[in-house]
Parts: C-alpha cells; sequence; structure tokens
C-alpha cells in the first residue's frame, strides 16, 4: 500500500530557495536540473543541487529533480548522462513526462511521473505504477471520488496533488496554443502562456458574448481547506507549485502549509510526517500577500462557476482602503493598514483595466495612528487613467512585508535526548533524536567534587543545552551523576559538540535512497491501443515504450508538425459557456447533457489568431481548436520523426 506518510513539496527555483523551503518545513523540494526541465529558466547547476541534497538530507528531507520535457532522439543521451549525474549527487526521484526514458540504460532512481502525463483514470494511474513510477502527481482537474477511485487501485505508489498557485487552463501535457501561434512548446518548457491573454468571444451568429476578456485565464489554485478531505481521499504528497516563485513565496507558502499539515498529523496518529524536526516561525504565514489571482478550490468539490479570473490574469493584492481626493502630483488615500514608501498599489479604470501605482512617498496626515496618507506617485497623477475620489485601492506589493521575509524567518530543530554519565576514566555524553538515531562521546577526566552542588548542576545543564548552532534542540538532559562533580564549561562545550557531531554522522550513514519501483513481469498493458499527437511521443525510445506495452498505433508529438490541420490545442475541463451562464445544464429544469448532444462552439479572437471553442458535454469539457500558423508549420523540428500509424512495427 502506499506509504502513510504525509509530504509536503515546495519548489524552488534555486538551491538557496530549496534551503529555504527545506528549513521551513518541506519535506521534499523540487528543483530544475541545468536542462530538460519543464521550466526554461529555472535550471540549476549540479553543484547546487549537490549542496541543496546536503542540506535537506540533514533532516531526511528529500530533493526531486524535474526533468519532464519531451525529449528528441538527440536529446536522450545527454539526458541519460544527466540522469547519472543527479544520481550521483545524491538527488532522491526524478520527475519525468517522457516514458522513453524508461527505455534507457539509468541508475536506480526513484522515478515519480510528472503532471505532464496527464493522469485522471485509474487505468493511467495503474499502469504507471506497474511500469516502475513510484509517486505520481494526478491531473489537477480532478474531484475527491475521482481521486478516491484512483486510489483504490494503487498497490505501492504514492499519490501526489497541487494544493497552492498558478493553475493551468489545459489538463497538463495537453496544450498546444504556445507551440502553435509561437513555436514554443509547454511540453519543453517554454511556454508563451497564451490563456492569459484577452479574447473576444462570438456565438455562432458572430454576436459579441464577451470583449476582451481573459477568459482562459483561471484563479489560483488554493487546497488549504480540503487538506483533511484530500488525505481521506488517498493524497499523501502535497505540492505547491511555483518554480519561478522567489524566496518570500516558498517561505510563506511552506510555512502555511507545514501548520496546516501538522495539524492535521497531531489528529492522526496513523500517519507521520515525511522528514524529521519541527519548525518555528518568526511571522505570521499569510499567503494572501504573495501574487495571486485569487484562489479557487477547482474541481475538487465540483464545478464551480467562478474559478475564472476574467478581468485580469495579474495580481490585484489585498484591498487597503480608498482615494479621498487627488492633486496634480499627490492623492490622499483612507488606508485599513501602513502605507509605506515603495507600495504598489493597483486600481481598476472605468474600462475594468487593472492599472498600477508604485509610491514614491507616503506621509500620514494628521496624528498617528495615521488612517490618511498623503501619496506621492511614480508618476504624475494626471497619467495616471480613471484614479479619482472613491477608487478602491489594493496593495500588490508591500515592502514591510518584503523586508520581513528576507530575515531569518523560521527554526527547524530535531528533538535530542541528552544524557550526561560517568565511566571509569572519567564521563560519558550520550544523545538520541526523535528518530532513534544515537551516538555516545567520552571525556576522559579525572573526576573532582563541585564546591557547590546546585551551581554546578546548573551549569552543566546550561552548557549540554547549548544546540544554537546545530540543527538539533534539546527535549530532555538526563544528568546521572553519583555526585555533583566539577566540570569547566569548555569540557562539556566540546563534550556536547563531539556527541551532535556523531549523531550528525549517524543520521548520514542511516539516511536509505528511495527504492526504485521495479516493474510488473510481463510488462502491463497501456490502457489504449491507439495512441494520437496528444501522447506526446517525440523520440523513438518513446514509441519503442508504447509498443512493448501493447500500444498498435502511434502518433507523433504536435512538435513534430505532422498535425499542420485544425486539431484540439488545447482540451479543458473549464468551460467558457459554464463560465458565461450559456451552458445549457444550467438552463432551468435541466439536469445534464445526454448522449451525443453538443453545446453550440463558440468563436474567441485575439489580434489575428481565431480559435473555437467546442464543448463535448458528455465528459464535460472544453476543446479549444485551430491551426498552427504557418511560419511555424513551415519550420523543420530540430530532429523530425515520423512514425507509421498503422501496426506496431516499423519507424521513419
Amino acid at each position: 500500500m502506499p506509504r502513510p506518510d504525509l509530504e509536503l513539496l515546495s519548489p524552488a527555483r534555486t538551491a538557496d530557495i530549496g534551503i529555504e523551503a527545506v528549513n521551513h518545513g518541506a519535506d521534499a523540494v523540487y528543483i530544475g536540473g541545468p536542462s530538460f526541465g519543464a521550466r526554461l529558466n529555472a535550471g540549476n547547476e549540479v553543484a547546487d543541487i549537490e549542496r541543496l541534497c546536503a542540506h535537506a538530507h540533514r533532516f531526511g528531507s528529500r530533493i526531486f529533480v524535474t526533468l519532464n520535457t519531451i525529449l528528441r532522439d538527440d536529446e536522450l543521451e545527454p539526458a541519460r548522462r544527466l540522469i547519472h549525474t543527479l544520481y550521483e549527487a545524491g538527488v532522491d526521484a526524478l520527475i519525468v513526462q517522457d516514458l522513453g526514458l524508461l527505455e534507457l540504460d539509468l541508475p536506480p532512481i526513484q522515478l515519480h511521473a510528472s503532471t505532464q502525463t496527464d493522469i485522471r483514470t485509474p487505468g493511467k494511474a495503474r499502469f504507471l505504477q506497474d511500469v516502475g513510477f513510484s509517486q505520481m502527481v494526478l491531473a489537477r482537474e480532478l474531484s475527491l471520488p475521482e481521486i478516491r477511485a484512483i486510489s483504490a487501485v494503487l498497490t505501492g505508489a504514492t499519490i501526489e496533488f497541487f494544493i497552492h498557485g498558478a493553475l493551468c487552463v489545459a489538463y497538463s501535457g495537453q496544450c498546444f496554443i504556445s507551440h502553435a501561434h509561437t513555436g514554443r512548446s509547454a511540453n519543453r518548457g517554454n511556454c508563451s502562456q497564451e490563456c492569459r491573454l484577452p479574447y473576444t468571444v462570438t456565438d455562432n451568429d458572430g454576436r459579441v458574448v464577451a470583449y476582451e476578456r481573459h477568459v482562459l485565464s483561471l484563479k489560483d489554485n488554493d487546497q488549504s481547506g480540503n487538506l483533511r478531505a484530500l488525505v481521506d481521499a488517498g493524497v499523501r504528497s502535497f505540492k505547491i507549485e511555483g518554480r519561478y516563485k522567489d524566496m518570500g513565496y516558498v517561505k510563506n507558502t511552506t510555512a502555511q502549509y507545514r501548520q496546516l499539515l501538522d495539524a492535521i498529523l497531531e489528529d492522526t496518529p496513523t500517519l507521520a510526517r515525511a522528514s524529521s524536526g519541527r519548525c518555528t516561525f518568526l511571522f505570521t504565514p499569510d499567503p494572501a500577500r504573495d501574487y495571486n489571482r485569487g484562489g479557487t478550490d477547482y474541481f475538487v468539490n465540483g464545478r464551480k462557476d467562478d474559478i475564472g479570473n476574467f478581468d485580469s490574469p495579474k495580481h490585484v493584492g489585498l484591498p487597503v482602503g480608498h482615494v479621498l481626493r487627488t492633486g496634480p502630483d499627490w492623492f490622499e488615500m483612507e488606508a485599513t493598514a501602513p502605507i509605506h514608501n515603495g507600495d504598489g498599489l493597483t486600481y481598476y479604470t472605468p474600462k475594468r483595466e487593472l492599472a498600477g501605482i508604485r509610491v514614491n512617498r507616503a506621509e500620514g496626515v494628521g496624528p498617528a495612528p495615521h488612517t490618511v496618507y498623503r501619496i506621492e506617485p511614480n508618476e504624475p497623477v494626471a497619467n495616471l487613467p480613471g484614479l479619482r475620489a472613491d477608487v478602491a485601492l489594493h496593495r500588490n506589493s508591500d515592502t514591510a512585508w518584503d523586508r520581513l521575509l528576507e530575515r531569518k524567518t523560521a527554526d527547524r530543530r530535531i528533538g535530542l535526548a541528552l544524557r550526561l554519565a560517568e565511566s571509569d576514566d572519567g564521563f560519558t555524553l550520550s544523545a538520541t533524536d526523535e528518530d532513534g538515531f544515537s551516538a555516545t562521546a567520552a571525556l576522559v577526566r579525572s573526576k573532582e567534587p563541585a564546591r557547590d552542588a546546585n551551581g554546578a548542576e546548573a551549569a552543566l545543564r546550561d552548557s549540554l543545552g547549548k544546540l544554537g548552532n546545530t540543527i538539533f534542540s534539546a527535549t530532555s538532559i538526563d544528568i546521572d551523576l553519583s555526585q555533583p562533580w566539577f566540570l569547566p564549561a569548555s569540557a562539556v562545550n566540546a563534550l556536547r559538540r563531539d556527541a551532535v557531531a556523531a549523531v550528525e554522522a549517524a543520521r548520514a550513514a542511516g539516511l536509505e535512497r528511495l527504492p526504485r519501483a521495479v516493474p510488473a513481469d510481463p510488462p502491463a498493458h497501456y490502457p489504449e491501443d491507439t495512441l494520437t499527437y496528444l501522447a506526446n511521443v517525440y523520440n523513438h525510445k518513446a514509441r519503442d515504450f508504447y509498443a512493448r506495452h501493447g500500444v498498435k498505433v502511434i502518433a507523433s508529438a504536435y512538435e513534430s508538425h505532422e498535425e499542420t490541420g485544425e486539431v484540439s490545442l488545447m482540451i479543458t475541463k473549464h468551460c467558457v459557456r459554464f463560465s458565461l451562464s450559456m451552458c445549457p445544464k444550467q438552463a432551468k429544469g435541466v439536469t445534464g447533457v445526454q448522449g451525443q448532444v453538443r453545446a453550440e462552439p463558440l468563436t474567441i479572437t485575439h489580434g489575428d489568431d481565431r480559435l473555437t471553442l467546442r464543448f463535448d458535454c458528455k465528459p464535460c469539457e472544453m476543446h479549444v481548436v485551430g491551426r498552427m500558423r504557418k511560419s511555424i508549420a513551415n519550420e523543420v523540428p530540430a530532429a523530425p520523426i515520423t512514425f507509421y500509424r498503422a501496426g506496431a512495427g516499423g519507424r521513419g
């Protein structure tokens, strides 16, 4: 059965951010390597990842490296060599999308299935488990019953689920708009985020349904209220999105979810943390202060009509007051919180466009505490469209908060029990940590009675408890001496340092590498016999993998430019018709759309780009249909591949 530990999995753009994620309670951190990660500009050198591994392993936390793009044939060997290097550096697991990697000679590193593998069904999840994946991140669109159904068929793999951060509107791995319009492939880590653009929506008769709205832009994921339900459904790894995010975001969100998961663990003795130590936070976490587009729990509790962020894909911020009056180079605002120089304020113009203001100078008006501030912005007020009295203001950048998060904000410690005892030739100090690792250090010294018995014991306890520059905190100090002996503080400090170092060495020696799952024998059969471009097969090793697992017809990935006509460029659970209250299911007295009934298509346009929205009402999904721009279609892929589209054998 999947392990009972609860894992908090945090993102890291850099090794330093990853170290702070560990310090703030992450049981695991995922980070990009020097290449082949699905965030093109979030790569890290192996030496930095090795440094992160060394820090994380002190607490029993794990490091997962993302190698989750689809690969060309000429990239397979470099990827294989990189994986061996990462394994030697101490990386605990790889997060992968391209199943061609399973056909390579890999080290015994644990494999996790990326969200890009599009895991929505029990059959797909069971297949990935049976071919050797130990952990898999399910599609964000799943509901609690769907997660439970997948959990029921797994016998060894761990379910991972995104609980916080930005949402891709498409099923992960099922979006090709970026490549079709710009040549930048989301499946190769270079998404141009076409979904965040404004579109005009028209119906079949050409009538405008929505004008210049961000109809494909979603709010951000927030499962903070569903954690217990997700645990009950079978989720064991709780993943925070954000490999492009800064250190403050990672500190803040990791601390927030560490506290929430710890509360669940306190009430559920059958579950355990996946790493060691407890965190003390020097600030109060508040994810609402981070860059966000508003929150939604998406489809976990069923379809909602408020998952979109159609007004703006930007960070509006928290309400902070309203404008009282304006001058030529200043305005006054009534504020619900202190305003600081450098803060960022936002407001909506009469056209419902989000405008931003940088505060050059904020000065309180009248006696403290101030509720009215005179603001000198970084540009003339005349250049700020629609800024007038009574306009509501939000703050999307708080300099005081940013400065707070730049300082030390957490202390993570592993509990340590200490016992000082006598030996034939001096003294011993035994140390046992919360995980049962123990060590003993010895001090050879003649025994000299203490002149002040009470003072001697107090001094011993004080010296033994000085663990401030270590990863430990004393949970108990037992002094088992036949009588009070005199021991100089320097000798006790040295004895303590030796014991602590020995325990750390024992922890390092006792850390076991995560095991690689053994594939089923005979090989598991893939749930389908035919694969279209949606399977993202971009190299011959991936094609060989699927053929070996029973697939008869295998098409090449969209990036191979074999699908230049109209196809589904995005498949999504988000429904524009539903969000605009145009879904047939929303009609009074209608409980569902049955059989082959389809809602009429809609059209969305942005500039010269025109896409058709088609609605598959039975599974309640939307397809964004379009074609590759000619300029992109005429480009020859760097390493084109062609597969025969019938039969299991033969390749181009």
